[in-house]
């Protein structure tokens, strides 16, 4: 059997927006199907804690490669309005972690995703299908930015 493949990704967001509503669009991950592309499912099935941490989601994503993936991210830290994390578990196991901080009327965002595929097709053709895989994942993430720029009506000052 293949081993799991690993993937370590860093996406950064720079927004003119506030940093509470930054976090709040982030936080309301079952709104993401309206205006993420690519997110195809986001349901909250357990709410979690006061603080939201034990908040858990499922998710399915697709773009521009065909395949679905579909995971489940439990938050393991929440610190509002500048930290996000949760375990994933299902096609994409793992941390994703999105941190937020503010410089006058800036908002960073940068997104941790340190995962390993548990697909079988996935960990057999990462070798060859490592580029392809990043490619998608920084298609989806920069989609992700402009569209929530659009969303919040603040420009997306840079994205990488």
């Amino acid at each position: 059997m293949a081993r799991p493949r690993e993937y370590r990704f860093l996406t950064a967001w720079l927004l003119r927006a506030e940093q509470e509503r930054v976090f709040d669009a982030l936080w309301d991950s079952d709104s993401w199907p309206q205006w993420w592309p690519g997110v195809i499912e986001a349901v909250e099935l357990e709410p979690g804690g006061a603080d939201g941490i034990g908040r858990r989601g499922r998710y399915e994503w697709r773009s521009r490669i065909p395949y679905p993936v579909r995971f489940e991210i439990v938050a393991t830290r929440v610190e509002r309005p500048a930290l996000l994390q949760g375990a994933s578990s299902g096609d994409l196991e793992g941390i994703g972690r999105w941190r937020l901080s503010q410089q006058g009327a800036v908002t960073a965002v940068l997104y941790e995703w340190q995962v390993h595929s548990t697909k079988r097709w996935m960990r057999l053709l990462g070798p060859i299908a490592d580029p392809v895989f990043r490619w998608n994942h920084d298609y989806v993430m920069r989609a992700g930015g402009e569209a929530l720029a659009e969303l919040l009506d603040a420009p997306l000052l840079a994205s990488s």
